[in-house]
């Protein structure tokens, strides 16, 4: 048997020599405001405060964010997300063109464009702060259906695989869109990776709604700390390797779903892979105190998603 190569070995996560493979996502697509605020901590805030620090505007959602990193990585990246109309909606689109990225935007007529304000204090250390991500209530993606999808099969089943996320959970509309997008992955033979987004989603949904997706995905990338509350399982402590998390995944969910836990200090430093009836492999994502949070997440799913395809 030949050694364990991690992602970070080969191809690594400045992209992939050698483009391949078709990626079809489906998430989230808007406009963001990011800004830091160096020497502020939330904690210490007890009056109104005037700011001034780096701050930009950009399109994102968890759509956009994993094309612009997939495109260094996939020959084909499709997005499918609904959008409002408004001034944004060419801006979005614009956006997708100039990554690559082919546009299967549904726009919902007379409503606005998702709009979402993410604030990172400063942290003591050199860390990644914390993180405050306000989002408009209700955006244009939790309206996607079940039709949309449909409307769209062609750019699944002609995928290598369908990335989704569980922000397509939190909404009746949107999670039935889900489903019918994995059964179209599935009747067509595209394999089918899910995000476990967003963090806290144990707080926001029972077991029961994410459980099926869970048993119907190949691929599965999550917090360790999120699949633990999730199934009511203690969450691995001080960073360390979630191992005792992996016989509760086993008898959780039927099949054999690759499974990448992320943890570590931050719950993005290493990543535990584990596959029933496979021995677990750990591995650095190369993440350390000081390197940019934002967006790194993306580059790593994106890196495993192309090793994974190429047979790990």
């Amino acid at each position: 048997m030949a050694p364990f190569r991690s992602p970070l070995e080969w191809p690594g996560l400045d992209g992939a020599a050698v483009r391949r493979f078709a990626l079809f996502v489906i998430g989230d697509a808007g406009i963001e405001v990011r800004a830091s605020l160096p020497g502020v901590r939330f904690a210490e805030l007890d009056a109104d405060r005037l700011c001034y620090a780096p701050a930009r505007v950009l399109t994102a959602g968890t759509a956009v964010n994993l094309a612009r990193s997939a495109v260094g990585y996939f020959r084909r990246v499709g997005v499918l997300a609904k959008v409002g109309d408004d001034d944004y909606t060419e801006t979005i689109r614009r956006e997708l063109c100039r990554l690559g990225a082919a546009d299967r935007l549904v726009v919902e007529s007379g409503v606005p464009n998702g709009v979402s304000v993410m604030l990172r204090d400063g942290a003591d250390g050199g860390g990644p702060g914390v993180r405050l991500l306000v989002v408009q209530d209700e955006p244009p993606a939790r309206r996607l259906t079940a039709a949309d999808v449909r409307a769209a099969a062609a750019g699944i089943e002609d995928a290598d695989v369908l990335a989704v996320d569980g922000y397509s959970l939190l909404a009746p509309g949107s999670r039935e869109a889900l489903h019918e997008a994995m059964r179209t992955a599935r009747a067509a033979g595209t394999r089918v990776a899910f995000d476990v987004v967003p963090h806290d989603i144990d707080a926001r949904l029972p077991a029961s709604c994410v459980l099926p997706v869970l048993e119907r995905a190949d691929l599965v990338v999550s917090e360790a700390h999120t699949l633990a509350r999730l199934l009511g399982h203690p969450p691995p402590r001080g960073g360390r390797a979630p191992r005792d998390l992996l016989p509760v995944l086993d008898r959780a969910v039927p099949g054999g779903p690759l499974w990448l836990l992320r943890f570590g200090p931050t719950s993005l430093e290493r990543v535990l892979a584990h596959q029933r009836g496979r021995s677990p492999e750990a591995y650095s994502t190369g993440y350390s105190p000081g390197a940019p949070r934002a967006g790194y997440g993306d580059r790593l799913t994106s890196c495993e998603l192309y090793w994974w395809l190429s047979g790990g």
